[in-house]
């Protein structure tokens, strides 16, 4: 059987506690105001409850920070409850009994939490909520189904599930992502019930619908939770392959994300831990049960049930390693990779969930057929102290070997001992008038290409450039020339690159086979090739739209030419270039004039005002969560360009497309003399805190806080960006103003636009 706890979905966004968070306010209001009406306190509805619910959360959040629930969450939350009471405050008392239900059953306190579901129940049917489709009554239903099923009181449990899948229905479209938190916890209730078809077909179908609104899924706690999940369910359905896959895959991501600090990093042990004893893996197996109690003891004590659980299987996975002659990690061992069957020891991962974040899970990756999942999860693989393939991109690995080099550094050698010797044989004369480097679209000429970039438009390449006279004289011959050339090639066990066309005698290669690679796309062929022969007008022409950078105080064309566009214009490296006339030219689209990157700092910087702290803020308040989404978009683009422009393209160059832009922000901010370097990281936080910022919900799930500390957060982060810029503007003498609102920064900045052209202002 799957232990409760060690399949606890905390996807739980939060109950409304009052007024202002949201969609329940009138509902709540009315219904604290016929409380106070009934209790006859003191004949005035309008008196001011004294229970400040926000200071609860937060003094709740602060034990749980400083891993001190097992001695003061529960004496905090009594007094919480008799506060909330003694003000009148009903919502206030109802978000306390939420989270108290959640903590009494991390500690195992079933039979006093019975007390609180009843008490729960009532109070939301004293306060109206039980007739409507409030996601407050939503979030009393869950939590107290919840506890029911985890006191084993399992009919009750599932009625009060169906009762709340019902409200949802009502109250939320078919594919909110809150809805992904009922389907985990019915999931739970069927595995619990010896029911895992339907558990396996709830979950997967929690990860359809919260694929999509996952800011980084590779990074997200939420997502590595739900693999988790999937991976216990699948192995109590003796899908192995299946099972270690999913495992594996929540390691990755806690790994990815740097999230080793959460309480929640114990689950994901524990789990894997508990693929490996069932494949045989008994040395593997104690490894991480031992780390996950580390876990469970410093966020919730000893004196849990999860320890003892816990603790019991540590034991038996030593038992079973040392009764097959293995050494436990700790001791130095390898464990063996041998996958066989094994009786359930009746102590699966039992690993508490710390109180309920703001959290939603996430889809699986792997295939959709039940217990089928990618080969990336092999039993000779522990993630707990081994790297784990990411995701198979689709493309069949058997078909493409991945070059260990840059596209950057094999084109440069491509030159070096192919194509140079080529031109220096058949072309003498033209060898000191054509320059030769690789610059334009692809992955490779910005520098960040991988082995996941090698499936389309991948290979030995480089371009040749020249002057319109040489062009019309060699050109078509040359490119002929080109695309006739051998490509094969080795790298050594030193990444050197060696072409068997450089090689002597038969051009047999030493040091293995020749590389193979993915053929040109259509889009970079033909008219849109990005290697071969071009004329230096037209090869500009062709990703700008104009031959050579435009003049100076032409600032309309630069305005119209996006940085993207520029970026792809001034990437990659010139091998050589004996007149200088494409270096002249490349370097005459990175001189972008001062005075239309002033002009594009002011445009940034009104962006940055209207979408990060006007209508940001303004669309999580009225529950607008695509408008919010779209507004964080606009922000992070605006901010992300304003870095590149405050550090000047001419040195750093110009923010690439979407696919590379926060690749090219993090080498720019990781550099010594950058300006601005913080901005990335919180960038990403922003990003990553959006999910729950705009569909977390209010009042939905367990406890009270629903989306408010992702958009408490967000609207920091916000605000601390703004004033690291106008502390680069005052340090850079572009403003002489304190003000963090952006916008009024603008006529500052522009007063230093020493053109009149009337493009270059704002209205």
């Amino acid at each position: 059987m799957v232990d409760e706890d060690a399949l606890l979905r905390q996807f739980a966004a939060q109950f409304a506690h009052g007024p202002e968070d949201g969609d329940d306010t009138d509902e709540v209001a009315a219904a604290q105001s016929a409380i106070d009406d009934d209790e006859n306190d003191e004949g005035d509805d309008e008196t001011p409850a004294d229970f400040d619910v926000d200071a609860f959360l937060k003094g709740l959040d602060d034990i749980f920070n400083r891993h001190a629930a097992a001695t003061e969450a529960g004496p905090y939350l009594e007094q919480a409850a008799v506060d909330a009471e003694n003000a009148g405050d009903a919502a206030g008392l109802l978000t306390v009994l939420n989270e108290t239900m959640g903590f009494y059953r991390s500690q195992g306190r079933h039979k006093e939490n019975q007390w609180i579901v009843q008490r729960a129940l009532e109070l939301a049917a004293r306060m109206g909520l039980t007739t409507g489709t409030s996601e407050a009554w939503a979030t009393t239903l869950i939590n107290c189904a919840t506890a029911m099923r985890a006191a084993k009181q399992y009919d009750q449990a599932e009625d009060l599930y169906h009762q709340a899948q019902d409200v949802c229905r009502r109250a939320f479209s078919p594919t909110d992502r809150r809805l992904a938190a009922l389907h985990n916890n019915l999931s739970m209730l069927y595995s619990e019930t010896d029911r895992l078809d339907k558990a396996e077909t709830e979950l997967r179908e929690a990860l359809r619908i919260i694929e999509a609104s996952s800011v980084n899924p590779d990074a997200d706690i939420d997502v590595a939770s739900s693999h988790t999940n999937l991976a216990l369910t699948l192995l109590a359905e003796h899908k192995l392959e299946g099972a270690h896959w999913h495992a594996a895959k929540a390691l990755e991501i806690y790994r990815t994300g740097h999230l080793e600090h959460s309480a929640h990093y114990a689950s994901a042990l524990a789990g894997f831990a508990q693929v490996c004893f069932a494949e045989g893996r008994f040395a593997d197996a104690a490894d991480g049960y031992r780390r996950a109690l580390g876990v469970i003891e410093e966020c919730y004590g000893k004196d849990t049930d999860y320890w003892r659980i816990t603790e019991e299987n540590l034991r038996e996975a030593e038992r079973q390693a040392v009764a097959h002659g293995e050494r436990t990690r700790s001791d130095g061992g390898v464990a063996t990779d041998a996958a066989t069957d094994v009786k359930k020891s009746g102590a699966t991962s039992a690993i508490a969930e710390e109180r309920a974040g703001t959290g939603l899970p996430a889809a699986d990756i792997a295939s959709g057929v039940p217990g089928h999942a990618p080969d990336d999860g092999r039993p000779g693989t522990n993630p707990l102290t081994e790297p784990v393939d990411g995701a198979d991109s689709g493309s069949d690995s058997s078909d493409v070997t991945v070059c260990p080099v840059s596209g950057l550094k094999l084109a440069r050698a491509f030159w070096t001992q192919v194509v140079r010797p080529m031109i220096e044989a058949k072309y003498p004369q033209y060898v000191s008038r054509i320059a030769a480097g690789l610059v334009g679209h692809g992955s490779e000429c910005y520098g960040f290409d991988d082995e996941y970039s090698q499936d389309h438009d991948f290979g030995p390449r480089c371009c040749l450039w020249l002057a319109d006279e040489d062009y019309e004289t060699i050109g078509e011959r040359l490119q002929a020339d080109y695309e006739a050339l051998p490509r094969d090639f080795t790298v050594d066990g030193q990444n050197r690159v060696t072409f068997a066309a450089a090689e002597s005698g038969d051009g047999a290669m030493e040091g293995g086979a020749a590389q193979r690679f993915s053929p040109a796309t259509p889009r970079a062929q033909g008219a849109n090739r990005r290697d071969g022969v071009f004329r230096i007008g037209d090869f500009f022409t062709a990703i700008t739209g104009y031959p050579a950078a435009p003049a100076p105080t032409a600032a309309h064309e630069w305005l119209m030419l996006d940085e993207a566009t520029l970026a792809a214009a001034t990437n990659g490296e010139v091998f050589a270039d004996p007149t200088g006339t494409f270096s002249k030219t490349r370097q005459g689209f990175k001189d972008m004039p001062d005075d239309v990157r002033l002009a594009l700092i002011s445009k940034r910087l009104g962006m940055i005002a209207q979408a990060g702290q006007y209508n940001l803020p303004r669309s999580l308040k009225r529950g607008d969560g695509a408008a919010a989404w779209l507004a964080i978009r606009e922000f992070v683009n605006a901010t992300a360009s304003l870095v590149f422009l405050i550090n000047v393209p001419m040195v750093v160059g110009y923010m690439p497309y979407y696919k590379w832009q926060f690749a090219a922000l993090r080498k720019l901010s990781g550099s010594m003399f950058a300006l601005l370097p913080g901005v990335c990281g919180q960038l990403e936080t922003v990003m990553r805190l959006s999910s729950a910022a705009c569909y977390g919900g209010a009042g939905f799930g367990e406890g009270g806080k629903g989306s408010t500390p992702a958009i408490e957060q967000i609207n920091g982060i916000v605000e601390e960006i703004a004033q690291a810029i106008v502390k680069e503007l005052l340090r850079e003498h572009l403003t002489t103003s304190g003000e963090t609102f952006l916008e009024w920064q603008r006529p500052y900045v522009e007063d230093h636009i020493a053109s009149d052209d009337p493009i270059l202002k704002s209205l």
